[in-house]
């Protein structure tokens, strides 16, 4: 919540300022939900703003490159290009026949792979530049965990080794990464990261060269050592590179060319993969009791994979308690609405796990109070409502909602009107607030419908709801499209 509470302060500080510089008392037009929502869209606004800094589309126009076009460069242009990284760079980024090879088959046949790790390190490559920074590292060792894991931070080797940095368990505990039944903390991005810095940098101050150090982190210290003894007592890793382990001679090659073709890629015409969430817009929340993954998605109505993806940390799909030590790592939005809806996540988790209310199956009478459309009263599901919100608004649990309109899921839609308790929650206010404003969108060179929904938030299903005439197989450029 840190950043957020950050942002928030900042914002509302500016706008004091303001007022006092006017020399008229403030009247305040945002409150509650509204000053909230007016904060969280300045914050998508920067965000968008952040993100679309990159130029990689300027380079491809400039170069004229057709969508199918695969473009490869004279060893010389090669050279030079690793010639300007090395000007920025403590690592010997040499350019050799090794180097040059492993750059032309990187090239040639790696294309896909640059792609979709340009578009996940979205997620982690602000967070490497900074702990690399906070322990006085090269910038660079960001590729390592492209090789290393190709920034999947569940991947496990046949080895055992985990995590973005592919820690081995004894490694790991070594660097203070711990293991339970539920968590396994090599596969948390930031400590498994601070624990990296923190070993490469050992290392370094054992070799007092970068790629040997590298080498170390692949193979192992000790061996390492053996390969300097075979070499007559060599310092330098291209000197002691032929008595390494054959995997460790192309250890080095591989980081220098994942680093010339994450950095060249828009000469390469290669187009980062689309980015879900970008590091600066996730937040955590730290937990006052156990909670399952389902029970974090029943209540935002989002998809269990995401909670997981984001999560990765977290073994078996549980949060255990522990006096603020683990938390739940979200979008800012997502974040902001579990903890309005705290005690409807903790009632969820309950019904379901801790005490689950046994069901009474009877054709001819119930023992439960009337559910005759008398009971209740009905709500029209609104723009960004989910299940847990209307469940809190009403007093009831997500489960309790669930069976008195015989849903099997969490998927609702806008314009669905859900039975609620009568008596209860704002009711009549809710009924009389007016339809949410229309809102459409404009179709993009590259937007498909999947990634329009996904832009605002909503499921194919629900854009389709919105738009019942059109033909998603065929959008155009300049379309109008509803989003809301």
């Amino acid at each position: 919540m840190n950043k957020l509470l950050i942002l928030s302060s900042f914002l509302l500080l500016s706008i004091s300022s303001m007022a006092q510089y006017s020399g008229t008392a403030p009247k305040d037009t945002l409150v509650g939900d509204q000053m909230i929502n007016a904060i969280e869209q300045s914050l998508n606004l920067y965000y968008a703003e952040y993100s679309s800094s990159e130029n990689y589309d300027s380079i491809i126009s400039a170069l004229n490159y057709e969508a199918s076009d695969m473009p490869e460069f004279d060893d010389s242009i090669y050279c030079a290009r690793l010639s300007v990284m090395n000007e920025m760079s403590p690592f010997q980024l040499e350019c050799n026949e090794q180097t040059l090879s492993t750059i032309r088959f990187f090239v040639k046949k790696r294309r896909g792979f640059a792609r979709v790790v340009l578009g996940r390190s979205k997620i982690y490559f602000d967070m490497f530049e900074e702990k690399l920074a906070e322990h006085g590292l090269p910038i660079e060792l960001k590729y390592l965990a492209v090789i290393e894991s190709g920034l999947r931070p569940q991947v496990k080797s046949r080895a055992g080794a985990l995590g973005l940095w592919q820690f081995m368990y004894r490694t790991g505990k070594m660097y203070g990464l711990k293991e339970n039944s539920y968590v396994d903390e090599r596969m948390d991005p930031e400590l498994a990261t601070d624990a990296a810095c923190r070993y490469l940098k050992k290392l370094y101050g054992i070799y007092n060269d970068w790629n040997l150090a590298l080498a170390a982190y692949n193979a192992g210290p000790g061996n390492v050592n053996k390969a300097i003894r075979r070499s007559g007592n060599k310092l330098t890793y291209w000197e002691v590179r032929p008595f390494l382990p054959r995997e460790t001679q192309g250890y080095v090659p591989n980081f220098i060319a994942a680093a010339y073709l994450l950095t060249y890629h828009a000469e390469h015409n290669i187009i980062p993969a689309e980015a879900d969430v970008q590091y600066y817009q996730l937040d955590t929340m730290c937990l006052t009791k156990g909670v399952h993954f389902e029970s974090i998605s029943k209540v935002l109505g989002i998809e269990l994979e995401e909670v997981k993806r984001l999560n990765p940390i977290y073994k078996r799909g549980y949060i255990p308690y522990s006096e603020g030590q683990y938390c739940v790592t979200l979008p800012l939005e997502q974040i902001g609405q579990l903890v309005s809806l705290q005690d409807s996540l903790y009632q969820e988790e309950m019904d379901t796990y801790i005490q689950p209310k046994p069901r009474v199956v009877n054709n001819t009478q119930s023992t439960t109070k009337p559910t005759t459309s008398g009971s209740y009263n009905y709500h029209k599901v609104r723009s960004r409502e989910t299940l847990g919100v209307i469940a809190s608004r009403y007093g009831m649990s997500v489960r309790e909602l669930q069976r008195i309109n015989g849903l099997n899921s969490t998927r609702i839609y806008v314009g669905q009107r859900l039975k609620v308790k009568q008596g209860t929650g704002t009711v009549t206010a809710t009924n009389k607030t007016p339809a949410a404003t229309k809102k459409y969108y404009s179709v993009r060179s590259g937007d498909t419908f999947g990634k329009i929904a996904q832009r605002h938030r909503l499921s194919q299903s629900q854009l389709k709801r919105l738009n019942p005439r059109i033909n998603i197989e065929r959008l155009r450029i300049g379309q109008k499209i509803r989003v809301r």
